[in-house]
């Protein structure tokens, strides 16, 4: 059971619940032992002609009573105990969002979203199978089990007992060796799932490019080999439950005819009466439930084990950017940067994404970044907006070296438009007030006519209460893009990173946007990260940057006029531009 370690502290935080459960659960089945020794002296009193009406009305009257008391408790069991297994997984899921959201984006590089959502469903109710269902079949396994082999013992013969009960090593002996099989096989089962799941939500979330390149048989071949692997896990886990409940029930079997046989001529022999005989063989039918709940209870704990094993696994995941213990008090940005001789490899890989990176930013200036794919300009965003972590003396905000700023106060006064607009499944007006500034209707519209998606949003039926779909798939690209610029500005960022935003829109468009961020940017620093040049021009400072190192530093004017790589780009755009014009 240590496996269960971590929810400890729920079942401590409910152990009222549970322990109500369990006496009800208790009140139940001891309300059931009285129906067999009625049904025997029943059956004694017809056997012997000695009973009444009157005495039948009071058996009959007790029957109905001990079957009203049956159900009250069994609902009480059922709110107390079933109850708590889902305020667990409740619990429990709320646990692993909020500690997934804490890890750091290498992370989520590593693991697969299907595989992450499989935890999530089928892994937590695997949890809440075995701390619900499983306590109710383990406490009827235990108690049941133990009254009832009393109540047989004490009322009826001991010696018909012990034989009947002969098969009973032999069946402890089954449970223990499946059970072990049962870990086993259920783990890859639900490691099966999770390839299963991670398919088919690769697959639905890029539909549009499966579609576009005509990919739909070959897409339904690669599933139907996950979906089969997931079937063969399973047959393969059946295939030892199918023997084990067999099994199970075969053994429960030899005691009802070892109770028939050796029974039957305790009765000729008269060492039992007829009524003794009918009660100890209700009691054996009774206690068959508790021996085929000792099969289920260890199914159930032994696949609850097993997936919490692989929650275990995330949970144990420790995230690699956090507050360090040397963190400044510091809630507000200026926006100086400077760059120091950054070095940066990423995890698991041999060659440096950038090297010896020398530059600064003075506050509310405007930086501009130019250089080819790959060239490092993204990593250097994301060491700034620290989703990885750059050595210590090596960046530096206002002067204090970036890991002594508290991780909230960075994100909260950096506005980031990433290149991938992720949009979610909501509202324009919450996608663009998902930072939850509150800002008021009149803010947000400002913000989006700075963006230049003003215009677009009005012309939509629900305007700002209109459903983006999912990744805002309903809207165009330059669309989505002008969205993340205004969700960036309505954070009002000391410092804004624009990486390669402007793509999508057309030129026109793209002077007045850089036309409006100057004048809202004006006390504040933005980097500005684009292949096109047209973006940059107007920028204080450009820095060219190829693999992973700074080639040239400088304004346009000062750039455009000497060798190297950004003149040949310049000069490249510029002739692009003239066959377009001409064209």
């Amino acid at each position: 059971m240590n496996s269960f370690f971590r929810l400890k502290p729920f079942v401590r935080e409910n152990k009222l619940y549970y322990i109500l459960g369990i006496l009800a659960l208790i009140g139940t089945n001891i309300l059931q032992l009285f129906i067999p020794r009625l049904l025997g002296q029943l059956t004694d009193g017809l056997a012997t002609f000695q009973l009444t009406s009157m005495d039948l009305v009071r058996f009959i009257t007790l029957i109905v009573g001990l079957s009203i008391g049956i159900a009250v408790t069994r609902f009480l069991w059922r709110i107390f105990v079933m109850g708590n297994a889902r305020k667990l997984e409740f619990t429990l899921r709320n646990m692993l969002f909020q500690h997934l959201q804490s890890l750091s984006t290498n992370f989520f590089n590593q693991h697969k979203t299907g595989d992450l959502m499989a935890h999530a469903t089928n892994d937590i109710q695997a949890v809440r199978m075995a701390l619900g269902p499983g306590v109710v079949l383990s406490t009827d396994a235990f108690f049941l089990s133990t009254i009832i082999i009393a109540m047989m013992v004490r009322t009826i013969d001991w010696r018909l007992t012990v034989f009947a009960l002969l098969p009973l090593p032999f069946m402890v002996a089954v449970v223990t060796g499946f059970g072990r099989v049962i870990h086993r096989r259920f783990k890859i089962v639900q490691e099966a799932f999770s390839s299963l799941s991670d398919r088919v939500q690769e697959n639905f979330s890029g539909i549009r490019v499966v579609k576009g390149f005509a990919q739909e048989e070959a897409e339904m071949e690669r599933f139907s080999v996950v979906n089969q692997k997931n079937v063969d896990t399973n047959m393969h886990l059946i295939k030892v439950w199918g023997l084990f409940m067999p099994l199970v029930q075969f053994l429960s079997a030899l005691s009802f005819i070892i109770a028939l046989g050796y029974g039957g001529i305790m009765v000729i022999d008269g060492t039992i009466s007829l009524g003794d005989f009918v009660a100890f063989n209700s009691y054996l039918a009774m206690l068959t439930w508790p021996m085929l709940a000792i099969g289920w209870v260890m199914n159930m704990i032994q696949r609850g084990k097993a997936s919490m094993d692989r929650l275990n696994a995330l949970f144990d995941e420790q995230p690699e950017i956090y507050n360090d213990e040397d963190v400044l008090p510091i809630e507000k940005l200026q926006g100086d940067l400077e760059f120091r001789h950054l070095n940066f490899t990423y995890p698991g890989s041999d060659e440096p994404a950038l090297q010896d990176i020398t530059f600064t930013v003075p506050g509310g200036s405007t930086l501009g970044i130019l250089g080819r794919t790959g060239s490092g300009k993204t990593t250097l965003v994301n060491l700034l907006l620290r989703l990885y972590n750059p050595q210590r003396g090596t960046v530096f905000i206002d002067g204090v070296d970036i890991r002594k700023i508290p991780l909230e106060t960075l994100r909260q006064q950096v506005g980031y438009v990433p290149q991938d607009n992720f949009l979610f499944s909501t509202t324009i007006r919450s996608n663009i007030d998902f930072a939850d500034t509150k800002r008021s209707e009149a803010a947000i519209e400002d913000y989006t006519k700075l963006a230049q998606v003003y215009d677009n949003i009005a012309e939509f039926p629900k305007k700002f209460d209109t459903l983006v779909g999912e990744r805002g798939v309903t809207l165009s690209g330059g669309q989505k893009q002008r969205l993340s610029i205004a969700r960036a500005l309505v954070k009002e960022p000391s410092i804004l990173i624009m990486d390669d935003s402007l793509s999508a829109v057309d030129t026109e468009t793209e002077e007045a946007i850089l036309s409006n961020l100057k004048s809202v940017m004006a006390s504040r620093t933005t980097i500005l990260i684009a292949h096109r040049i047209s973006t940059l021009k107007q920028a204080d400072q450009i820095v060219v940057i190829d693999e992973g190192k700074v080639l040239q530093q400088g304004t346009h004017d000062d750039l455009s006029q000497v060798p190297g790589l950004y003149r040949d780009l310049w000069e490249k755009q510029l002739l692009e531009e003239e066959i377009d014009s001409v064209g």
